[in-house]
């Protein structure tokens, strides 16, 4: 069976800063983007070979309004300790600092980070699980 493949796509207000904390602090790869594609400028961020990628578009003339919530979450599940730890460590570096959750629960095993639009990534220590 093939697997789904995934492009998750939103409005950013910045998209110089929302790439540098998906690029420098996440570590996702620049994909491909575009320029004037109708009004649109964008680009795509994540894995070669990955079944997903982020999509941020900035609409010429128009603000994207900030994350309708705190609770508004891509979580990413780390099964290994060490790359948990280097991929924490990586936006510590990029000035990127925890938060805390809204929700408790992904505090437990995970570190909480907000981009410059108020969206946030978990990145949390352990396996997916159905």
């Amino acid at each position: 069976m093939d697997v789904y493949k995934m492009r998750v796509a939103r409005p950013t207000r910045n998209l110089e800063q929302v790439v540098r904390f998906y690029r420098e602090g996440l570590g996702l790869e620049l994909l491909g983007g575009f320029e004037d594609h109708e009004g649109f400028d964008g680009v795509m961020l994540g894995e070669k070979g990955a079944p997903y990628h982020l999509e941020f578009t900035v609409e010429r003339g128009h603000e994207a309004p900030r994350s309708p919530s705190e609770d508004n979450l891509l979580v990413f599940y780390l099964p290994e300790r060490t790359e948990w730890e280097q991929r924490v460590r990586r936006m510590e570096q990029a000035g990127f600092h925890p938060v805390r959750s809204r929700n408790p629960y992904w505090d437990a095993k995970g570190k909480t980070f907000e981009d410059p639009d108020g969206y946030r990534v978990v990145l949390y220590q352990g396996a997916w699980t159905r």
